[in-house]
């Protein structure tokens, strides 16, 4: 019997490896998106649950970090094989309290576990370096150690994907760890951390703490806290930036995004066509690496946007759980109406649609927070659907008259998450290579989402800090630097 089904919602904070009753009167209901059916009323987690957690984490740490690297890894070799064992379930959960549909929950979590393995070479990732005779007689060796204690801040759109980012890695280097899920969707965090305390791993070693900013500014301004990693809003990221890096703290805020494809009259336009339209409306949009934005070059134009409207009009909406479902709900009724407005901006300040696809319901007409695809053109600079990241199931179509236009328009944009090209043209591949200004790149790729050796990059308003998540990055940023420099005179030896 999981955490989820024998405590009851009060408790589903986890400090020194017992799930605890908040002491906080203030509480969320965890909602499934598809059938606004109440999943858990979680307590909102505040300064009080915090410390205990930092406390708990504090006391593991000396313990841990002395801990070899190859007996650390073994809990996550654990852990990777309950995460399969409990794949479906752990998909389900996710579907349930965020929407997607079951493929794309499945395709998270495998995406989560690759992290895992990653962070099993620890060993490997986190030794360092060393030379003899830097001078005569002197050695020099750079030895990598862990920070102490860790956290992260992560949101509600892949819940199980996104804090498997962070915590393998940081566990892996020595540290200890804080997660702090979204409030909107803690229960998936809640059955990772549990499985993962099932393989024996020492208490106090990883404590979750389910709140809001009052969970978050506990985190960010207490002492023993060394780093804090972010994944959401710009806004957001910006905030928890400034405000970690003012108290000390080493801090990666991955922001929002507003993404574009380049599609080139040379693509093979049927195939882009399906390509960028997974990539626009898969998660409902709600992903940081979605299309949001089209621009297609010279006579791609008008083919490209016939097929993809083609595409679009017949995908199946409604819950994720339901066979042949391909698009699942929007995170809650608020992000709709949200999303439903800036449509409604946008048609205000001239665009137009090609497929409206608000108001829409669930195909077996429930009560969710559904939407259809929507595609939109003829929108001018200022529009706010041309800057703003939507987050939706919206997708923006923009003409240009060549590769050189399509650059500038996609330059423009204040975020630099994530930009694709869809040619067969492999000078206009490495020219949009090498010149877009993005940390994640695609060539004939509608999510360019890295794999986990490598770093989650981001540019401009879409990244804050200097280390970035996964792989090698990770390891860095979780661990500290020393160079030690030794020399051992002979005649000293004759002494002892």
């Amino acid at each position: 019997m999981s955490v989820l089904e024998s405590v009851d919602n009060a408790a589903l904070n986890c400090v020194n490896g017992e799930w605890l009753r908040s002491a906080t009167s203030e509480s969320v209901d965890v909602f499934n998106p598809a059938t606004a059916e109440v999943l858990a009323t979680v307590p909102l987690a505040g300064s009080k649950e915090v410390d205990a957690a930092v406390a708990a984490a504090a006391a593991a740490f000396p313990s841990w970090r002395r801990t070899p690297p190859q007996d650390r890894i073994q809990y996550l070799f654990q852990f990777r094989r309950l995460l399969e064992q409990n794949a479906d379930e752990i998909a389900r959960l996710i579907t349930k309290e965020n929407g997607k549909t079951l493929a794309e929950a499945r395709a998270e979590l495998q995406r989560g576990i690759e992290n895992v393995e990653v962070a099993c070479g620890i060993p490997t990732l986190m030794q360092g370096y060393n030379l003899e005779d830097i001078a005569r007689g002197i050695d020099e060796t750079m030895i990598r150690q862990p920070l102490g204690v860790t956290a992260a801040i992560t949101p509600f759109n892949f819940p199980a994907m996104i804090p498997l980012w962070f915590l393998p890695y940081a566990i892996a280097c020595g540290n200890c760890f804080i997660l702090k899920p979204s409030e909107r969707v803690p229960l998936t965090a809640c059955r990772l951390v549990e499985l993962l305390h099932s393989t024996g791993l020492p208490k106090g070693v990883v404590n979750l703490v389910v709140g809001a900013k009052a969970a978050v500014d506990a985190l960010l301004h207490h002492p023993q806290v060394r780093a804090i990693s972010f994944v959401g809003s710009t806004p957001v990221a910006r905030y928890i930036y400034a405000e970690g890096s003012a108290y000390g703290k080493r801090v990666q805020c991955q922001g929002g995004a507003k993404n574009y494809v380049v599609v080139m009259p040379d693509a093979d336009l049927d195939m882009t066509a399906q390509i960028v339209s997974d990539s626009a409306f898969g998660c409902a949009g709600q992903r940081c690496l979605a299309v949001s934005a089209t621009i297609a070059v010279g006579d791609a134009k008008e083919r490209f946007t016939e097929r993809i409207s083609e595409i679009a009009s017949n995908l199946r909406v409604g819950n994720g759980l339901q066979e042949g479902i391909q698009m699942g709900p929007v995170i809650s009724p608020a992000s709709k109406q949200r999303i439903e407005n800036l449509i409604r901006q946008g048609l205000e300040k001239g665009g137009k649609t090609i497929i409206d696809g608000r108001q829409a319901e669930g195909r077996d007409g429930s009560p969710g927070a559904f939407l259809k695809p929507t595609i939109l053109t003829d929108l001018d600079p200022d529009n706010p659907l041309t800057t703003t990241e939507v987050f939706g199931p919206v997708l923006a179509l923009q003409p240009a008259n060549d590769l050189d236009e399509a650059m500038q328009i996609l330059s423009g944009s204040e975020y630099g998450n994530a930009a694709s090209i869809f040619t067969s043209s492999g000078a206009a591949a490495r020219k949009f290579r090498y010149e877009a200004p993005t940390g994640n790149v695609g060539v004939n790729i509608g999510v360019a989402a890295p794999m986990a050796y490598f770093p989650f990059s981001g540019w401009k308003n879409s990244f804050f800090g200097v280390l970035h998540g996964q792989g090698r990055d990770g390891v860095e940023f979780y661990t500290d630097k020393k160079v030690v420099i030794e020399r051992w005179p002979k005649e000293w030896s004759r002494k002892f």
